[in-house]
């Protein structure tokens, strides 16, 4: 499910759930919010370096999971709830106080994309494809990522990536700045590993209070837009759109939005 390695003061979580291309659920989100506050914890590790196994960096939340928030379905967890899987895991992401670096080896979806915002330096591989798939699913952004992105990506970019869900290519990653460096795939982890090495040579007490200084600018304006986009997200999962969107994707097929109900049809 995550595999954890630490060596010379950097520790590597590998998202290793291939079969699911790395999809998020309950589990690996807890296993990953553990690993992140021990690292947080202990003084040996300067930085965290996130990356995937096999041909996914992740494809994002667990859609599987997700579809059990269908009101008519048996009762599922809300993933933006404060005490759930994904809540935990992006409140610990966005306040670590350490170097956060991604070595992003596949495809990046929802919060496979989203999550880069939050990390300090990211290099990607050739081949690589990101995609934020939120309105194409009928609902809306979530990890700050409706803050983050416009910031990261520039305003126009980032648009086109939220209102359409287009994928965005390894090239376009570096050029808008969502990634720093192009790598080659069977380079990846060994140069972002290398990169996160540099830095775990320098004074963690630096490099804490440093990350902290960079995250002070920045901490209530991402917490502000997390409670904007739950308090989004609760409105829109399970509503006409998003239930249509789930409905696509398990039949295999193109989602189809024209003439559903309205809210007020629908009774939300």
């Amino acid at each position: 499910m995550l595999r954890v390695d630490d060596s010379d003061g950097v520790r590597l979580l590998t998202l290793n759930r291939p079969d699911a291309l790395n999809a998020f659920d309950t589990p690996l989100y807890d296993a990953c919010t553990l690993a992140f506050r021990e690292a947080s914890a202990h003084d040996d590790i300067a930085c965290v370096v996130l990356t995937g196994s096999g041909r996914a960096f992740s494809a994002g939340q667990d859609l599987g999971e997700m579809s059990r928030l269908d009101p008519s379905a048996a009762p599922g967890p809300d993933p933006t709830e404060p005490g759930s899987g994904f809540g935990r895991f992006i409140d610990t992401v966005a306040a670590f106080d350490k170097p956060l670096l991604a070595a992003v080896n596949g495809l990046g979806v929802g919060i496979g994309m989203t999550v880069l915002a939050h990390c300090d330096i990211v290099l990607i591989a050739r081949g690589a494809r990101l995609r934020a798939p939120f309105v194409p699913l009928g609902v809306v952004p979530e990890a700050a990522g409706s803050l983050l992105l416009p910031i990261v990506m520039g305003a126009q970019r980032a648009a086109l990536a939220l209102y359409t869900g287009d994928w965005i290519t390894a090239e376009d990653a570096v050029a808008c700045g969502l990634a720093l460096r192009l790598v080659e795939a069977d380079a990846l982890v060994a140069d972002t590993m290398a990169l996160a090495g540099r830095i775990a040579r320098m004074p963690v007490s630096s490099l804490v209070e440093t990350k902290r200084l960079v995250l002070a600018a920045r901490i209530d304006a991402i917490r502000a837009a997390r409670v904007r986009e739950d308090q989004a997200f609760s409105r829109m999962v399970g509503a006409p759109a998003n239930l249509e969107a789930l409905s696509a994707f398990l039949d295999k097929r193109e989602p189809d939005f024209r003439n559903l109900p309205t809210a007020t049809e629908s009774g939300t």
